[in-house]
């Protein structure tokens, strides 16, 4: 990065001007300020009667934000309106030299051999950053390819900064890894039930992501999670409580937006009862309109009111919402009747993926996003053919059926949230700020403090826990190795055993299965049940237990050594119940909601007594041979 003309009279020059030149990040650049967090009236009513969301950010100059975008769409062609809806992706680490792999994914999928050539053939208005498309290695690699697309995009005739997003939810959804800092995720979060926590670990993690050039997260995620057997959402949900989640949906939109970032509270109206993954299906909503009210709608009603930047629309049929067999993404009666009009939303809604097979199994990729524009979206996310999905949208305005004027609100929303994130004023990042604010020490500190205050302890029959290393020094580990979620960390057996033997155990790991395939063989339990037995105590990790599986023949082999076995879910805290029947029981179970390593260092400290387990289930934990009867209810957790 090499210093050129101040951006901020750049910017003004290139917004001022009929043309711009290129421009470079200085070297001393760092992100914008953060923006005290915003509310908006949430109730009945068209979205006119809200406050308008760019005249409700405190400490900008609102008149200033308005003459440019008014300046900017009057200097738009219809070409480069349309491409400010779409955000994609694109492979490859670099804006302007990725790999030749990348290069040869981006020709195939996208007609274009990188991200400037993206940006100057579709003008698009947000770019994706995605582990599989290798556009994440390390922090100052993404800060230099988040200057290299805004580079890019300032060198238009008409020129926007792109905003640049992440699905990063933190937990079991994390794109960016360390050396950043990686924060519990949102249902160990709901077994803290800290709203101060769910804050911190947003406004932090929001700090970190600006440093990186990104400005939208899609985060937190505001569905309740009242069906065990959700395919898709799970511990990504902050629980089953509507009111519990709501208050941490909104702490997380609070923290984010203090830090910069745009929250994107998802999926609406709402995905936490579904038994299809809307990936590969289309799930379907059996909730009354009133059991809409009371169980899904509280925690969107509590992003809107904290001022939520952007939601995001779910793939999934909702009968008592909209009758028509339309997913949501696709639903005017659900997103401008209900999310419009009746909460009184006014800010930006983005789509799911259009990739998934949710919103696909209808309609055509042409057709998808202009009924996603008709129904209310503005952001059109990650199509499949962006040239399928860029001309039918062309083709719907110059046929009528959308006109240009539906184009522009969309895209003064858009350009609003660009300018609320301070993108007009300071598009670009800095090694500098990365060096100052990513994964430093202050951070890991906190997300260690905040991951001891979720770890959930089910079970202690006998006070087996805590384990003292002069009582149960010489340690087993085994279970599951899951793979990293943000590819890196890891493995769960040796994270546990070093951080173990950190605290004075002798703790040796043996992996008996992974996260594709966690049911273990007969020749790994066999080994296991051998390296156990001599051992103070057996430390056993599971992944989902499902009806039969393997793992519980381990857990059960295990126990009938007569080792003393204590028992660690690591994905969904449902695992316990499928351990139950006299003698096969462990004398101890923890959840952690995760198998990061902040998540499993800090279940280590749990386990060793270094700190008392505060966590409650924040669902319901039912019997596995009677779902009707719970077997720890919400709330439920022990202590020291």
């Amino acid at each position: 990065m090499h210093t050129t003309t101040s951006r901020r009279a750049l910017l003004t020059a290139t917004l001022a001007a009929a043309a711009a030149g290129a421009c470079s990040a200085p070297t001393n650049s760092s992100p914008a300020p953060a923006a005290p967090a915003r509310r908006t009236t949430a109730g009945s009513g068209s979205p006119s009667a809200t406050p308008s969301r760019a005249t409700t950010e405190p400490g900008r100059d609102q008149e200033r934000d308005r003459r440019r975008i008014d300046e900017l769409i009057g200097r738009m062609t219809l070409d480069q309106k349309i491409g400010q809806l779409f955000v994609m992706r694109v492979y490859g680490h670099s804006a302007t030299h990725p790999d030749p792999a990348d290069v040869a994914a981006n020709r195939k999928e996208i007609g274009v051999d990188n991200a400037a050539e993206l940006i100057a053939k579709y003008h698009v208005g947000g770019v994706m950053y995605i582990g599989w498309a290798h556009n994440i290695r390390d922090p100052h690699q993404v800060a230099a390819l988040s200057g290299g697309i805004q580079r890019a995009a300032l060198a238009a005739s008409v020129p926007v900064p792109v905003l640049l997003s992440v699905d990063q939810e933190y937990g079991t959804v994390a794109r960016v890894g360390a050396p950043a800092t990686l924060f519990p995720g949102a249902m160990a979060l709901g077994a803290g039930g800290s709203a101060a926590d769910a804050r911190t670990a947003a406004r932090t993690a929001g700090a970190e992501l600006a440093a990186l050039g990104i400005r939208q997260d899609y985060a937190p995620i505001a569905d309740v999670n009242v069906n065990p057997a959700n395919p898709v959402i799970g511990v990504r949900s902050f629980g089953a409580d509507p009111k519990a989640v709501a208050r941490l949906v909104a702490a997380q939109v609070e923290g984010y937006q203090s830090a910069g970032v745009a929250a994107t509270a998802k999926h609406f109206p709402g995905h936490g009862d579904t038994s299809v993954d809307s990936h590969v299906g289309l799930p379907r909503i059996t909730h009354s309109r009133k059991e809409w009210e009371r169980l899904d709608a509280p925690p969107f009603r509590a992003a809107i009111e904290a001022g939520i930047d952007s939601i995001m629309t779910a793939h999934l049929l909702f009968p008592a919402l909209d009758p028509a067999d339309d997913p949501a993404t696709l639903s005017r009666p659900i997103l401008t009747g209900v999310l419009r009009e009746e909460l009184g939303y006014d800010g930006v809604v983005v789509t799911d993926s259009l990739g998934m097979a949710g919103v696909r199994k209808k309609y055509g990729d042409d057709r998808v996003p202009v009924l996603a524009l008709k129904a209310g979206v503005d952001q059109l996310l990650n199509p499949p053919s962006l040239s399928r999905a860029f001309e039918g949208v062309r083709k719907a305005v110059r046929a009528g059926e959308l006109d240009e004027d539906r184009i522009d609100r969309s895209l003064r929303r858009i350009l609003e949230l660009k300018a609320r994130r301070g993108l007009f004023d300071d598009p670009y990042t800095s090694d500098r700020a990365v060096n100052r604010t990513v994964g430093t020490r202050e951070h890991r500190a906190t997300a260690d403090r905040i991951a001891e205050r979720t770890t959930t302890l089910i079970t202690n029959r006998g006070g087996l826990l805590p384990l003292s290393p002069s009582r149960h020094h010489d340690l087993l580990v085994v279970g599951v190795d899951a793979a990293a979620p943000s590819g890196t960390g890891g493995p769960p057996t040796a994270v546990l055993a070093r951080a173990l033997s950190g605290l004075g155990f002798a703790a040796k790991a043996l992996p008996t299965g992974t996260g594709d395939s966690p049911g273990p063989s007969p020749e790994r339990i066999e080994a296991a049940v051998a390296a156990a037995r001599g051992r103070d105590a057996v430390i056993v990790a599971t992944y989902d237990i499902a009806s039969g599986s393997a793992q519980r023949t381990l857990v059960a082999r295990l126990v009938a050594t007569g080792v003393p076995v204590v028992h660690l879910a690591l994905r969904d805290p449902y695992d316990i119940a499928r351990l139950g029947g006299r003698g096969t029981e462990p004398a101890a179970s923890l959840a952690t909601y995760c198998w990061t390593d902040v998540e499993l260092r800090a279940a280590a400290r749990v386990i060793a007594g270094r700190v008392t387990p505060r966590g409650r289930l924040p669902v319901a934990v039912r019997r596995a041979d009677d779902p009707s009867r719970v077997l720890y209810p919400i709330g439920h957790g022990l202590g020291y």
